[in-house]
């Protein structure tokens, strides 16, 4: 419970306040709360045929039925605040069950009531790490960790360091914490999962103004949370990691950075945790003449602020979710807008995409007992993995070109149909439009006005494909000439070069790129890999979400596992610890098997989840739940811990 008992009993004593901020938000998290207060499973049963989903406007409660919970919440929470105590947190779990599953108009399994538990804090706390016996008293010169970036998941690393007492330095070579979201200015710039799951379940924020924010707010979230944790203090930014290096004799590795100004230093430590994410380096294309444009070029990850795009005829290469963000932002302003797509994303609306949150809904997030929990929950189940099946190929289904199974299909005609809708029968507009590949086979993308913005006059969508760059603009393989005066390039990011530009060099000289074959990354739970010992790495390979789901929950996970391989090294005074070869392959081969039969190596598809030989690399085969299963528990036996000393010993005995 955020709120202390004062604050709760402030925040009720208006009853005009408190009548006008439940009428405007939402019904299915009202109603747990109140189940939740009074145990009242009679109005659950009542209200739950009319709610149909997770999201907020899947619901059709009729308004007598929501006055009669709004009223009943009011007198829930007024017998609460009488009494001076808040209510327990603790709830039966077949109960919890019947909850969940009527807050999301579908049965919630029962797999997922101890995740859920965790999630929304109703337990426990069993995912902060903690020491099992006296908490050890460490210095540098005892134990370092050494953190590579600061964006979402650097701070989470940094966060659970120093609960544990454990020494860090986090290495960041920007000027300021935040990673991709830092990085990334372009209009239109936001997230495409919805924020109130977005964001850090130790750190919940409830004052978002919109459902789904943009990059400055999100970015702020950040820097909140790293004040509210005072991380700041062990950043060290504008230096930039090289290298790596892992000394065997002494287990520790030296990493070389680069400051800005080119002064290059070594800082020792005994473990390395890289946090650099998949999506920070930008891709450019290789096309004829990209340096001979004579205007000005650049991309949507380096968008240039001087540039005055208003009266400008504008080229866009790149349709991707950057290209889908930025060209409707910068559409109104500009002369003209050349979309040059090289191949159409599915695009999923969502009501809420554009949608404020309501005050009502603020303040019952920041003030009532539960509520954010709650829907946090419904977003959770919304965004995560409720058409996981969906995406598996069925080898008896007879469309396998377009789609997997017909739940996919279904889900292609509900796309197609709204595709047609919003392009008003544009028959050459919709066919280009629309893809030849089943739904999630790239990257399943948010309608920001998107269509909307193709019908308009100064907008034209070219899929003829791009033979050069000149001077005056680019020529595409019909051989015409599309003159432009700024080129944006909106073509992703170096996604395969995970730990790219970083030269990370382990046992016997062996680099990670020679490891991985430079296009096969692979990793145990996509963190540890063998050879590099004291090496964790999160958002590695097979661990980028594609089918829904929040990185951050993800980001939240690995670093749950490795504070867990950590207190195991320091509590036995290990020196190093390291996967076992056998456990790694083992476990890849059973993500190679997953992957097989999943919507991503649909060998119809091309996308930067896999490499060139149509191994998925990047993308997970995972639910959310099996990812948390997976990664709740360190199992010593599968790796291999060592003491320096006994190395030496057992060297000089040989």
């Amino acid at each position: 419970m955020k709120q202390n008992p004062i604050t709760f009993q402030q925040a009720i004593a208006d009853d005009t306040k408190l009548r006008e901020a439940l009428f405007e938000a939402d019904i299915a998290p009202m109603l747990m709360v109140l189940v939740q207060l009074t145990g009242d499973m009679a109005i659950l049963e009542e209200v739950r045929p009319f709610i149909t989903g997770a999201w907020s406007f899947m619901e059709n409660v009729p308004e007598d039925l929501r006055a009669k919970v709004r009223e009943r919440l009011i007198d829930a929470l007024k017998q609460k605040a009488a009494a001076g105590a808040l209510p327990a947190v603790t709830i039966d779990p077949a109960k919890l069950q019947r909850m969940m599953s009527a807050a999301v108009g579908t049965d919630v399994p029962a797999e997922y009531i101890p995740l859920m538990v965790e999630e929304m804090r109703f337990g426990e706390d069993t995912r902060t790490v903690k020491w099992r016996h006296t908490p050890p008293r460490l210095s540098d010169k005892d134990f370092k960790v050494v953190v590579i970036g600061a964006g979402f998941s650097g701070l989470c690393a940094a966060v659970m360091l120093q609960n544990l007492g454990i020494p860090f330095v986090v290495l960041e070579k920007n000027d300021n914490i935040g990673g991709t979201w830092y990085e990334n200015t372009y209009p239109g710039c936001g997230v495409d999962t919805p924020n109130h799951f977005f964001s850090y379940s130790f750190f919940p924020y409830n004052k978002w103004s919109h459902h789904f924010s943009k990059r400055e707010e999100i970015q702020g979230y950040i820097e909140q949370a790293a004040d509210a944790f005072d991380l700041r203090r062990h950043v060290r930014f504008g230096v930039e990691v090289e290298s790596a290096v892992y000394d065997e004799e002494t287990a520790r590795w030296t990493v070389s950075v680069r400051s800005s100004g080119g002064k290059i230093e070594t800082i020792g430590c005994n473990v390395v945790i890289t946090a650099v994410g998949q999506l920070n380096r930008p891709a450019y294309p290789r096309i004829e003449g990209l340096d001979s444009f004579a205007g000005p070029i650049f991309h949507t990850a380096k968008w240039d602020h001087s540039v005055d795009l208003a009266g400008k005829r504008v080229a866009m290469i790149g349709t991707g979710a950057s290209g889908m963000q930025a060209g409707p932002s910068i559409a109104s302003e500009v002369k003209s807008l050349s979309i040059f797509q090289r191949s159409p994303h599915w695009v999923m609306p969502n009501e809420n995409y554009h949608k404020p949150v309501s005050e009502g809904q603020k303040w019952a997030l920041q003030n009532i007992p539960f509520f954010s929990e709650w829907y946090r929950f419904q977003l959770f189940w919304a965004s995560s993995d409720g058409f996981h099946a969906s995406l598996q190929m069925d080898p008896t289904w007879d469309k396998p070109d377009i789609s997997l199974n017909e739940t996919n299909h279904q889900m292609r005609e509900r796309i197609v149909a709204y595709i047609r809708e919003e392009l008003e029968g544009d028959e050459d507009l919709i066919s280009k439009c629309v893809p030849h590949y089943p739904p999630y086979g790239k990257r399943m993308l948010r309608d920001n006005h998107w269509f909307k913005m193709l019908k308009r006059d100064n907008v034209k969508l070219i899929n003829a494909g791009i033979a050069k760059i000149t001077p005056d603009g680019i020529v595409d393989k019909e051989g015409r000439l599309h003159e432009v005066d700024v080129i944006v390039l909106a073509t992703g990011f170096q996604a395969a070069k995970i730990l790219s530009p970083m030269e990370i060099t382990g046992r016997g000289g062996r680099t990670i790129n020679e490891a991985w074959a430079n296009d096969d990354p692979r990793a145990y739970k996509g963190m540890t890999v063998p050879g590099f010992p004291n090496l964790f790495i999160t958002f590695g390979p097979n661990t980028n979400l594609a089918h829904g789901g929040s990185a951050i929950f993800h980001f939240e996970c690995q670093i749950h596992y490795i504070m867990q391989a950590l207190r195991e090294m320091i509590e036995a005074q290990w020196d190093t610890v390291e996967i076992r070869t056998e456990v790694h392959d083992a476990y890849n081969r059973l993500v190679d098997q997953k992957c097989s039969n999943m919507v991503w190596a649909h060998p119809g598809v091309s996308n930067w989840y896999k490499n060139k030989d149509n191994r998925v690399t990047l993308t997970s085969p995972w639910r959310l739940v099996d990812f948390w299963e997976l990664t709740r528990h360190f199992e010593p036996s599968e790796y291999v811990f060592t003491r320096v000393q006994d190395e030496a010993n057992r060297r000089k005995a040989g």
